[in-house]
């Protein structure tokens, strides 16, 4: 009887694995289906050495360090290949995500660590983009439109986005920015990325600080916009109180040159303004920031 019983229990246990078993497949499968029918959007542009680049920033530049014309013949079968160089700083591409380490407030880094301190001749020695959390690779974002909410195709050089300007296109769209979340916000000046980077380099629409407060004000865990700087230059310059705010002050993570106007485009039709963010920097230790590939996902 005891040995009856015990095959019983043996036997029921592997139904419910298998059950289970089937549970899970049918569950990964469905997640599967549901992201092969999500619509993807790209938020990148193509990087070269033309790209508009900020004049505190390094150069860039690239070129073949070994061509196939140099390597036919110096493997057997046929093979031959190319292999490039780069100088490539953590600001550069588009978009790029500045580390929390690349700036300071007073000398001193977010969390109160000593910047000077925490460099050296090989990069940051804390809070460099291998710090960038793999838990917020993909994230809940907002987009805030403010181009699309004041009925223009790009805001004008050196416009300020405030505070209320930020508060309003949320309202506009109905959308509720939550602690943890990533915001984006469209100026429109990501269509002189390519066609007109005389003027996407020049004066440049952004948030200001009030803008910034409000922003660090919420929570959130990252921002970005479609301009080379994120925050508004005027025919002054800037003294970059957003990234002292945002990054330094509230660990605020920093993007810079998004594409975005397809996604506007996508979101204004569906009119619904929250979407999945993946962003997924490389791990270099010690960077200051680095080129991400971008891109969000729509049901």
């Amino acid at each position: 009887m005891r040995i009856k019983c015990l095959l019983i229990a043996s036997l029921l246990a592997a139904v419910l694995i298998d059950s289970a078993s089937a549970q899970d497949k049918k569950k990964t499968a469905d997640f599967i289906s549901a992201m092969k029918q999500a619509r993807i959007i790209e938020l990148n542009f193509v990087w070269d050495r033309n790209s508009p680049l900020l004049g505190l920033n390094p150069p860039f530049s690239i070129g073949l360090h070994t061509s196939h014309a140099q390597t036919k013949g110096i493997i057997p079968g046929g093979i031959a290949f190319a292999a490039d160089m780069m100088f490539f700083s953590g600001q550069h591409g588009s978009p790029n995500v500045d580390a929390l380490g690349h700036i300071s407030d007073n000398m001193k880094l977010f969390g109160g660590a000593d910047a000077a301190a925490s460099e050296g001749a090989t990069g940051l020695l804390t809070l460099g983009i291998e710090a960038y959390p793999k838990e917020r690779f993909v994230n809940r974002a907002v987009l805030l439109d403010v181009a699309r909410f004041k009925n223009v195709d790009a805001l004008a050089p050196g416009q300020e986005i405030t505070a209320e300007d930020l508060e309003a296109t949320a309202k506009a769209e109905g959308v509720d920015i939550k602690p943890g979340d990533s915001v984006i916000i469209r100026t429109g000046y990501g269509k002189y990325f390519e066609a007109d980077r005389a003027k996407y380099t020049g004066p440049r629409p952004g948030p200001g600080e009030s803008a910034a407060r409000w922003l660090a004000g919420k929570k959130i865990f990252l921002v970005g916009d479609d301009q080379m700087s994120f925050e508004v230059v005027s025919d002054k310059g800037t003294v970059f109180p957003c990234h002292r705010i945002l990054i330094a002050d509230n660990g605020i993570y920093i993007v810079e040159n998004l594409n975005l106007e397809e996604l506007s485009r996508a979101l204004a039709d569906q009119k619904v303004y929250e979407f999945v963010l993946v962003l997924n920097p490389p791990r270099i230790r010690g960077a200051t920031g680095a080129a991400a590939n971008a891109f969000a996902i729509l049901p």
